[in-house]
């Protein structure tokens, strides 16, 4: 019979790609990692690696098991799982998401949380890649992205709609093209994308937003519209964002004639049964997306 410990390290070296991470995922040492595969070897009689320095790829025999043991692992975690009491409002639960997504939901998290001492919300803001990544290594339950993930091991569903703004200083009234050229752009990691979206889909002299002259840049979701409150220059933001902003009145908020919005996904990874604490989450957040 196969040792499921051996089993479980060799199914996580396959999926993080390297001995050092793997035995900090698994809480070991490389040397241990390195011995749960040989192991496997010896007992199956057969490679499972073909290793190459640090690097390695699976041999045939090494597919077919990780294939299979995947499978077997997934099913005695969820067997554990359903025998395990699992309470829907204790736990620590580990969300990320952009960061115009989390100024919505982080306050209403933590409303749940003050009111069910038992569950713990750690909740990280990131650009779409990193979430996914965090995904694929197991380092948070679920996530939330404005794109679909290219990665097979990761599963989006759309769950919202967010629109994007332009935001200039309160004195501008009407967004002209020649006033947006004169004020110059604050931009953002999603700067160049959120700028194509709208302005592209509203001003026929768009093509890019280094058309504009960079007034300021800021990768803090909370201090973007600061420049902008200060008349140095304008952006675009997802709506959430442009909410949560302190001071409303010292920025004006244009909808244009052809709206614009992002889908929001919500990101799980296909492997894994979510527990119930993650559920209460989930379902809480949709309340406010």
């Amino acid at each position: 019979m196969t040792n499921t410990t051996w089993l479980r390290s060799f199914c996580t070296l396959v999926e993080v790609g390297h001995f050092t991470r793997t035995a900090e995922r698994l809480h070991m040492t490389q040397s241990g990692v390195s011995q749960h595969v040989r192991k496997l070897e010896d007992q199956l009689g057969v490679a499972l690696l073909i290793r190459e320095g640090k690097q390695f790829s699976l041999t045939d025999a090494g597919e077919l098991l990780y294939a299979e043991g995947r499978a077997i692992l997934q099913a005695l975690s969820s067997l554990e799982q359903r025998i395990v009491e699992d309470p829907p409002y204790e736990g620590l639960v580990k969300v990320m998401s952009p960061g115009s997504v989390g100024l919505k939901l982080y306050p209403h998290l933590l409303n749940l949380q003050s009111q069910h001492p038992g569950l713990v919300i750690d909740y990280r803001f990131a650009p779409n890649a990193d979430v996914e990544n965090a995904l694929s290594d197991y380092r948070i339950d679920f996530g939330y992205m404005t794109s679909a993930s290219t990665l097979e091991e990761v599963s989006c569903s759309p769950v919202a709609k967010e629109s994007l703004l332009l935001v200039t200083p309160a004195d501008i009234v009407e967004p002209s093209w020649e006033s947006l050229i004169e004020l110059g752009f604050i931009d953002h990691p999603d700067g160049a994308h959120h700028a194509g979206m709208l302005l592209g889909a509203n001003y026929t002299q768009f093509q890019h937003s280094n058309l504009f002259q960079k007034k300021g840049f800021s990768n803090q979701i909370g201090l973007i519209l600061e420049p902008v409150s200060m008349g140095l220059g304008f952006t675009v933001l997802p709506a959430h964002a442009v909410e949560a902003f302190g001071r409303p009145k010292c920025v004006r908020t244009h909808r244009l004639a052809t709206p614009v919005s992002e889908t929001l996904y919500l990101a799980v990874r296909r492997d894994r049964t979510l527990q119930s604490s993650m559920n209460t989450v989930i379902a809480e957040s949709k309340k406010w997306l």
